[in-house]
């Protein structure tokens, strides 16, 4: 590791340094042939423009609390993630959250009273560095085409983040999320497993909406994003399955004997 761990740095990222010429003129970016990062992540930050894709691969939820954050689930529990081995290869087909395609990079501030954001990347993540091969960052003095590429696509993964806020203040607006449960029954087991600590549209809700609103929504495109959401729910006995398969279900809950 090239310094010890930043604190309140994102999911994935152990640490963070701008890219510049100075320090990094002949550094390159090598293609990851397998994602280590990814190993145990159950909860992946989700843009809203993602969920038709993300929808067809695992349920989308919302973080609880002031803040929900869409987020796609890998896995129901905690250090569960069923599309990734123990090596970090995603050994089945499966959507990858943009979140998770910009690692090493991302744009950040370097001068917290600044809005100017910097492509940085994660010198840890040995994914970039002074290596005989991958791309090169630099061409002279300028960004070559692989950096140019790697902050096109963190400047649009940020814009998406922005639509995804707004999309977020307009369920907010609405008092559209409620805290989510989730019983699943498995066989051979008496007592249904029960996921809780996240958020979810309230359909309820969402049918008592006027109808000038919803014709708004569905105008914009927002109406279908909720219900790729909602519809991605049930996904989550998919997830669960899978998990047993591969023996990672969390133990039956005992039932006290009367």
């Amino acid at each position: 590791m090239a310094s010890a761990p930043q604190a309140n740095l994102p999911l994935f990222y152990q640490d963070l340094m701008p890219l510049n010429t100075r320090d990094h003129a002949t550094w390159r970016a090598r293609g990851a042939q397998s994602a280590p990062w990814l190993i145990g992540q159950h909860a992946i930050p989700l843009t809203v423009e993602e969920f038709p894709q993300a929808a067809r691969h695992f349920p989308i939820i919302f973080a609880s609390g002031d803040n929900p954050v869409p987020l796609a689930l890998m896995g129901l529990n905690e250090g569960v993630n069923v599309f990734v081995n123990e090596e970090g290869k995603i050994d089945q087909p499966v959507y990858l959250p943009a979140y998770a395609r910009r690692y090493p990079f991302m744009l950040a501030k370097l001068m917290p009273d600044s809005d100017d954001l910097s492509l940085c990347f994660d010198p840890s993540s040995g994914l970039v560095g002074e290596f005989e091969d991958g791309e090169p960052l630099f061409d002279g003095d300028q960004p070559s085409e692989a950096t140019k590429q790697a902050l096109q696509f963190c400047e649009q993964f940020e814009q998406a983040g922005q639509r995804t806020q707004a999309f977020i203040d307009e369920l907010k607006k609405h008092n559209l999320l409620m805290e989510g449960e989730v019983a699943i029954q498995q066989t051979g087991v008496d007592q249904p497993f029960i996921y809780r600590g996240f958020q979810m549209v309230n359909q309820e809700k969402l049918r008592e909406i006027r109808g000038d609103v919803l014709r708004g929504w569905a105008q914009s495109g927002l109406l279908p994003l909720l219900y790729a959401h909602i519809f991605s729910l049930d996904l989550m006995s998919t997830i669960f399955g899978i998990q047993a398969e591969q023996g990672k279900a969390p133990a039956p809950v005992a039932v006290p004997a009367l």
